[in-house]
């Protein structure tokens, strides 16, 4: 019930901030949809505490600078690799999956995805495979960095680095 409420607290909150608009008409409009999308989202039952966004807390602004850096810093990596084309050497990897939940694998191979350079191919629970654009790119994911991140995120782990 508290996910319900947090939902269209939220979604209230979101619609009011981006609408910008505050007749009655497009008010009732606002709650009509709000309204909608809770009990679509309830019937659909992907309300809980695994879909809760404050799950994962005050971690998860933390980690999406963290995040943000990652991305402008593969940029530049693969903007030097398009600057010396033969530095390019494309590869697989396969990493192992030690996040706990659903929501952090996804997490993970999102983040994964988002980071120039390197493409999730597959993901399930107990690994991960992706593209690497070069060496480089695929020992930053072999490292576990971003694993380790993603456990932090979750709390399974204490090292922010």
């Amino acid at each position: 019930m508290r996910a319900l409420l947090f939902l269209t607290l939220l979604l209230a909150a979101l619609w009011l901030a981006i609408s910008g608009v505050y007749k009655p008409v497009i008010l009732l409009l606002g709650v009509a949809s709000v309204v909608l999308v809770v009990w679509l989202s309830a019937r659909m039952q992907v309300i809980g505490d695994e879909h809760n966004p404050l799950a994962f807390g005050l971690r998860l602004p933390i980690f999406w600078l963290w995040t943000l850096i990652e991305i402008i810093k593969a940029n530049l990596h693969v903007a030097r690799l398009t600057l010396h084309p033969e530095r390019i050497s494309p590869r697989i990897v396969t990493v192992p999956v030690e996040q706990g939940s659903s929501i952090a694998k996804v997490v993970f191979g999102n983040t994964c995805t988002l980071t120039p350079g390197t493409v999730t191919l597959f993901l399930n629970r107990e690994k991960l495979v992706a593209h690497a654009l070069d060496q480089e790119s695929a020992e930053a994911l072999i490292s576990g960095r971003l694993a380790r991140k993603v456990a932090w995120l979750e709390g399974s782990s204490e090292s922010s680095e």
